[in-house]
């Protein structure tokens, strides 16, 4: 028998959440699928809605020639560019699409002698301050580009840096520079542009409301069930992909004054009924994780002490029915990833990339197989 640590990975969620972003949306999303569809799989979830997606976002060349490989044929942007122009050549010969984010991307993208023209995605930094051309540079960059025999068409971008704070004025205010910077080139307009993350489809639709049927978002997490604004951790739009699970293997009592675990943090108040989970911080669950909720046999308690590498452990004192094989959901369809990056100090995104050695599970209703990877 194999270690019972399973991620079991829902494909029909998937393209059910991409459903509820171009709905929510109304124009056309990119679904950003880099690191590996942020541990989903890349490959096997572009593939889930390859015949409805209007294209999708990666953040590299390597990433981008994965799916190619595997036969997606849909657009593909490349978040970060080119990091050399020796790049350029497979870019050009894969019909990949272009961010440029930086002044040195432009002037090497202009000196190339490219075999066709590419579609190149403008990026304005309008206040994440990270990466992208400042407005005096998006202008003086737009006006080179246009009708450069290398370029195809430009599409203005730019992200936002706190989509998931509904009380900042941050986000309008980038917003209107945005509007602003785009419009103050020659001969262009909005109705062709690229603002709208998870946060901000959900969110703030003010950002698309105008010219929605050329506007292309671009969901991230949405896509795999976790809601990026805190205050909708229970939005029920969004099916979660990823179920992560274990079972039980041990189960043991300890007295009150009893401590458990690697440095003793945890201090039983009263006598309780322990049990040993097989996932530890070595799977991906997150090592720093104080008292995040688990289900075990559906029922809701608490992992207790500190997670080792291969082990958690979960108090089992008032849950019933539980035995050595009892199944366990570390998140999934009753235990938000939001809940658990929540008790460990980080976010869903993390929780979900950092996902490894259990067995992958794939399941679609679509279809009628299962398919495994370990």
């Amino acid at each position: 028998m194999s270690r019972p640590a399973i991620a079991h990975i829902r494909l029909d969620a998937f393209r059910h959440n991409y459903r509820v972003a171009k709905q929510q949306h109304g124009g056309n999303a990119l679904a950003v699928v880099k690191a590996n569809a942020y541990g989903h799989g890349a490959i096997k979830c572009a593939k889930a809605i390859s015949n409805e997606a209007d294209g999708f976002a990666v953040a590299c060349l390597e990433e981008a020639l994965e799916l190619r490989k595997a036969g997606i044929k849909n657009p593909i942007l490349l978040l970060e560019g080119f990091f050399e122009m020796a790049e350029l050549a497979e870019i050009v010969a894969n019909d990949l699409w272009l961010v440029l984010h930086a002044q040195w991307q432009v002037n090497q993208l202009l000196a190339s002698k490219l075999t066709k023209p590419v579609q190149v995605w403008l990026k304005l930094d309008s206040g994440m301050h990270r990466v992208g051309l400042s407005p005096e540079q998006y202008i003086s960059a737009f006006e080179r580009l246009n009708q450069h025999a290398n370029i195809s068409k430009i599409v203005p971008m730019s992200h936002f840096a706190n989509a998931d704070n509904l009380n900042s004025s941050h986000t309008l205010q980038q917003l209107a520079l945005f509007q602003h910077t785009v419009l103050s080139t020659k001969n262009h307009s909005l109705k062709d542009a690229s603002l709208a993350n998870s946060a901000a489809v959900l969110g703030w639709p003010q950002v698309f409301v105008s010219h929605p049927q050329k506007h292309w978002s671009r969901p991230g997490i949405m896509l795999y069930g976790a809601h990026p604004i805190d205050t909708h951790l229970h939005n029920q739009s969004l099916r979660p992909v990823m179920q992560l699970s274990s079972q039980i293997i041990s189960i043991h009592s300890i007295h009150q004054g009893d401590s458990i675990g690697y440095g003793s943090i945890f201090t039983a108040t009263r006598d309780m009924l322990v049990g040993v989970v097989a996932c530890g911080y070595g799977d991906g669950y997150p090592r720093s994780t104080i008292g995040a909720p688990v289900a075990v046999n559906g029922q809701i308690t608490t992992v207790i002490g500190r997670v080792s590498m291969d082990m958690l452990m979960v108090d089992l004192t008032h849950i019933t029915a539980t035995h050595v094989g009892s199944s366990v959901e570390l998140w999934g369809d009753q235990v938000q990833a939001n809940a658990v990056a929540k008790a460990a100090g980080t976010i869903a995104y993390e929780l979900f990339c950092n996902v490894k050695r259990v067995q992958f599970r794939y399941s679609d209703t679509n279809q009628s197989d299962t398919d495994s990877i370990t």
